[in-house]
């Protein structure tokens, strides 16, 4: 087995890539891609499902994943009201709220890296029970999932009122 700070050297730069990546999509113009909306609506209540299920035992935990998903669906709102929305013909583009993606993104890897780091720390994974049973894991997992759920549901929203208002001009303009 390899000793884990190898591990440790050989994963950082992809992590840094992906947290690179991750962030200059949240500030930049993005297009609009119904599929990738609709994916985000089922995954993160599928991956909310399968904590609660896990984390039944540590009702504090869950508790904490619901005050954090009830703070995402707020910070989701604000994020929508924020984001900038533009129709070029067919084709829907947004510019998302940048400041408060950023912070919900930075917030989660934080946590996820200080769990990381428990485990180098501690030379072996932790065990299942205590990602699951982690009051403040889950609560910032919420806050994530709120807000990605929320804000996925805005775009879809948005893209319908405006298809809906493109289809009504034409028949206007008769």
């Amino acid at each position: 087995m390899l000793p884990t700070p190898v591990v440790a050297a050989v994963l950082a730069p992809f992590v840094l890539w992906r947290v690179y990546s991750r962030i200059k999509r949240l500030t930049t113009r993005q297009r609009s891609k119904t599929w990738r909306h609709r994916t985000t609506l089922v995954f993160f209540p599928l991956l909310l499902l399968l904590l609660a299920a896990a984390s039944l035992q540590a009702p504090i935990a869950l508790a904490g994943m619901g005050a954090g998903l009830a703070v995402g669906v707020i910070l989701g709102r604000i994020g929508s009201k924020g984001t900038r929305f533009e129709q070029q013909g067919d084709e829907y583009y947004f510019t998302p709220n940048a400041p408060i993606g950023m912070l919900v993104a930075l917030l989660f890897l934080s946590r996820m890296g200080y769990r990381a780091y428990q485990v180098l720390e501690a030379n072996g994974p932790l065990a299942h029970h205590e990602f699951v049973s982690s009051p403040l894991t889950l609560c910032i997992f919420g806050v994530l999932a709120g807000y990605y759920m929320t804000f996925a549901a805005g775009l879809l929203a948005w893209r319908k009122r405006a298809a809906a208002v493109t289809a009504a001009a034409p028949a206007t303009a008769q």
